[in-house]
This record gives C-alpha cells, structure tokens and sequence, in this order.
C-alpha cells in the first residue's frame, strides 16, 4: 500500500511543448477507491482550487491518499500532496510533500523557479534546504498530471508509441515513458466509458513486480480522467478505479 498516490499520478507521464485548451478548472474533484487483492484499501482524491502566489493567478491542487479499515490498522497511511500551478504556463511554482506511509514520514516543499531552471527544496523534517538543477518544464509529481490532460496530441499517439517527461521526485528529476496500448470500452460504476489504455514503464525491483507492470485506462473525451489503473507489485496488486467526481469542465460520456 505504499504510494498510493503516487500509483495514481504515474498514468500522465507524457511531455509536449505547451498547454492547450483546458480539460479542468477550479472546482473539479475526484476520489478514486484503492483495492489491495480483494481488499478495499483505501482512497486518494483530488482537487483543484483558485489561489494567487507571488500575484500570478495559479491552480491550487491538492491530492491525498489514505487506507482505511483493516488496511489502515496493518500499514497506516496518511499522503499529502500539493501544488500550485501557472495558469498559463501549465509549469509548477511550488509542492508541497506531507506523507506518513507505515511510520515512514515526509515533510516538504518545493520552489521552483523556471526562469533559471532550480528548484529550491525544503526539508522541514531533516532541517535542511538545497537548491537543485532541473531541465525546462520540469513538473512535479502532481502538476504533471494537469499539465499533460490538457493537451490533445495525447489522443493522436499510436499504438506502440512513447513518450516522455522530466518529473521532479525525491530531489532528483527522472524521465518517464508512456507506451500508449489503444482503447477499449470499459465497465464503470457510472457506464461504460471510451477509454484510451496506457502503460508507463518503472522501475521494476522495489515496488513494482516488472518494468511494465502498470496500466492506465483514461477517458477517451475532453477530460482525459483516469478512469481505472492496475498494478502488479513486488507483493501483490493494487487495482483503483474512479469512484466519484464532480466539478468537470467538460461532458463526460458514457455509452
């Protein structure tokens, strides 16, 4: 059960040049259900809010991961994750990283400055502050996700293709593929959707059983929303699927 969230914000990691229409805005919320085996695990949910930072008008999105039940009793975990994002640009300003994951805990924010390509990372925890090189556009675990909806080249891909992006993580910035599979229709709680089907390629060894180990289905509408993903794990599998939402900017269809 360990990064929950962090399962679930994998399935964006596509780059392109710069954001297009939107496919969100202040006031979109989701909640996915987190399954372990056959066990409901727990849920992340998030949302996007309005805020000014440094006076540039800026998403403000908050994501957050918990267990719940019996799951909780035999690894608590309590994930926080933030980020405030341009507008405009699409490229974040600051993250910030709470997680407590079975007794292992985390307290961070990030700033970023694009102009100069550094990000100055504050560990709250440790009392320690470092200023980092990253390569331009680079996101953060969160904004990536939003960054990537909304561009529509993401639904011209082949079957086969990858693509990547530089993702700030851990203090260090790490390129990630996307290997699009195709689309299907898939059976949800609220209808059958027209899903497009992704697998990102990770690491294999710590948490993941293999390289290719996880598979995302997103909306194939205006939304992009992940709809449902699968993984294998080192020990087991998580499976969650989007179990409530509300606030999207554009129709979400069903069959």
């Amino acid at each position: 059960m360990k990064k929950i969230l962090l399962l679930l914000l994998f399935i964006t990691t596509v780059s392109f040049d710069s954001p297009n229409e939107d496919s969100y805005g202040v006031g979109e919320w989701f909640k996915f259900r987190i399954h372990y085996g056959i066990v409901n695990a727990g849920y992340a949910t998030l949302e996007v809010k309005d805020a000014v930072l440094n006076n540039k008008k800026s998403f403000h999105v908050v994501g957050k991961g918990y267990t719940v039940g019996m799951s909780r009793f035999f690894f608590k975990v309590d994930d926080l994750y933030e980020s405030y994002i341009d507008k405009d640009t699409g490229n974040p300003y600051q993250f910030v990283r709470k997680i407590n994951e079975g007794g292992y805990t985390k307290n961070q924010e990030g700033f970023f400055n694009q102009a100069t390509n550094r990000v100055v990372v504050k560990d709250y925890k440790h009392k320690t502050e470092k200023t980092l090189y990253i390569p331009k556009n680079t996101q953060d675990i969160l904004s990536a996700f939003y960054y990537l909806r909304n561009h529509p080249n993401i639904d011209k891909l082949k079957i086969g293709e990858s693509v990547a992006i530089d993702m700030f993580f851990d203090d260090e910035t790490t390129k990630f593929k996307l290997k699009f599979i195709g689309r299907e229709n898939i059976t949800t709680k609220f209808g059958v959707v027209s899903a497009m089907i992704f697998r990102p390629l990770v690491q294999s060894g710590r948490v993941f059983k293999e390289q290719e180990s996880l598979t995302v289905w997103i909306s194939d509408d205006g939304n992009k929303l992940p709809l449902r993903i699968k993984a294998s794990l080192a020990v087991g599998s998580i499976k969650a699927d989007l179990d409530a939402y509300r606030g999207l900017k554009n129709p979400f269809k069903t069959k």
